[in-house]
């Protein structure tokens, strides 16, 4: 199939599209962007500059990608967005270039589906196979690490870290990092337990889902401060990758802290 651009297309001559695009009618295509191979773009989706586009993505109509961040501190500079193979971002999406307050990067890996209305802000960093439905949205400079489900109109708090295969169910805002593994509900969201149904829908293994339910059920239970907490894990689960994951996340939290159900006296709150 070859590339096909409708006559109403405006696209900028430094731009760079592959083979077997398909672009259809009012689109709006700025300085630098690259479309991969394969790339839908529904009408009348707008894409600013400075955005690289993989292959094989699904994109619009109405979507905005790569519009200046909404910072008050951006200045103009030159900053990006990145975005992978394979996604499918549904009507009315809007992902913003990233700031120097950061890397400067705006980053969405690969076969994500983001459904109508998300709004991922400037900075931040998704991972592969990342689900967010209707009108969830991230903060500034979040992080989302591979396979978390987002619920409807859920929304991150700036600089957050949310963990490999959690949850966070629909109506719930996360002020904290939400370590992997786990669901979450509520404002503020609390943790709920482990995310079984994910961890069963990704194929982990009965003697796997057990070994991180001992792991989460001790990090919220615990008596003991959070670097306690870590030293005990990897005594007892010394060379388990599936608790390593939790305890690189645990060693690494942002500045907004790491959800905890029952934090120890005399350690900050979680």
């Amino acid at each position: 199939m070859s590339t096909k651009i409708h006559p109403t297309a405006i696209i900028h001559s430094s731009a760079e599209i592959d083979e077997e695009v398909v672009i259809e009618q009012g689109v709006f295509i700025g300085e630098n962007v690259k479309i991969g191979k394969g790339t839908i773009i529904k009408a009348n989706t707008y894409i600013e500059k400075n955005t690289t586009i993989g292959k094989n993505n699904q994109i619009g109509p109405f979507v905005v990608i790569g519009t200046d961040p909404q910072h008050l501190g951006y200045k103009g500079e030159e900053t990006f967005v990145e975005i992978g193979d394979e996604n499918v971002i549904r009507e009315f999406v809007t992902i913003h270039r990233g700031t120097s307050f950061d890397d400067g990067i705006t980053r969405i890996g690969n076969r994500c589906l983001l459904m109508c209305y998300v709004h991922i802000a400037h900075d931040c960093k998704v991972g592969n196979y990342v689900v967010m439905a209707n009108n969830a949205t991230l903060g500034g400079h979040v992080r989302v690490e591979d396979r978390v489900v987002m619920g409807g109109f859920s929304a991150v708090h700036q600089f957050c870290r949310i963990g490999a295969y959690a949850f966070v169910s629909a109506m719930t805002g996360v002020d904290k990092d939400v370590p992997p593994y786990v669901k979450v509900f509520g404002i503020p969201a609390k943790i709920q337990g482990v995310n079984l149904v994910g961890l069963r829908r990704a194929g982990f293994k009965k003697e796997d889902i057990r070994k991180i339910s001992q792991a989460i059920g001790f990090f919220l239970d615990a008596p003991a401060t959070i670097k306690e907490v870590i030293q005990e894990l990897k005594e007892i689960f010394a060379g388990e990758p599936i608790v390593e994951k939790l305890i690189n996340f645990l060693e690494n939290p942002s500045k907004q802290g790491i959800m905890r159900r029952k934090p120890f006296e005399g350690e900050e709150a979680f």
